[in-house]
């Protein structure tokens, strides 16, 4: 075989080499991902801490928010400690107007919970009503306004002459 052919198929095939010895080595580094199965366990130790014991037969939970929504859990998980007056629900929640749920939690509330359901219902009927007034504030503003003309002299002289004739009257 001729060496000069021969020189060449061997740098060609060291170019391509993959692997064996000599061969370069490439770290690969793997990003680990956070799981949640990581957080629910760490949850869990914390949860079993405190001696925490599930509630059966919870159907639904809602948490009421200051800006009147409402946080509603349909079938969670529900542990509480009631020596440390915590409770862990688990489940997903959905962020809803109290409008949506009254029909379905009035035989939920009690007669503290109905007082303040009360008050409530007033102040979200305040609200609606300021925003009426406001819009139609704004509508009475826009009439004010007066509309614009392409001769602006011939309109303020029918405006002085109006102003005449009220005066005299």
């Amino acid at each position: 075989m001729d060496p000069a052919k021969l020189a060449k198929l061997q740098a060609a095939a060291a170019a391509n080499r993959i692997g064996g010895k000599g061969s370069v080595r490439r770290k690969i580094v793997r990003k680990t991902k956070p799981s949640g199965a990581q957080d629910d366990k760490k949850l869990q130790g914390a949860l079993k801490k405190l001696n925490v014991q599930p509630i059966p037969g919870v159907e639904e939970v809602n948490m009421f928010r200051e800006d009147g929504n409402v946080l509603h859990f349909t079938a969670p998980k529900v542990h509480a400690a009631v020596t440390a007056n915590t409770f862990a629900i688990y489940g997903t929640g959905h962020v809803k107007e109290l409008t949506e749920l009254v029909p379905g939690i009035l035989n939920q509330l009690g007669p503290d919970s109905l007082a303040s359901l009360r008050k409530l219902a007033e102040s979200y009927q305040a609200i609606q009503q300021g925003q009426q007034r406001a819009a139609a504030g704004e509508d009475e503003d826009d009439d004010d306004v007066p509309d614009l003309v392409e001769n602006f002299e011939e309109a303020a002289k029918i405006s002085e002459d109006a102003e005449k004739a009220n005066s005299l009257d």
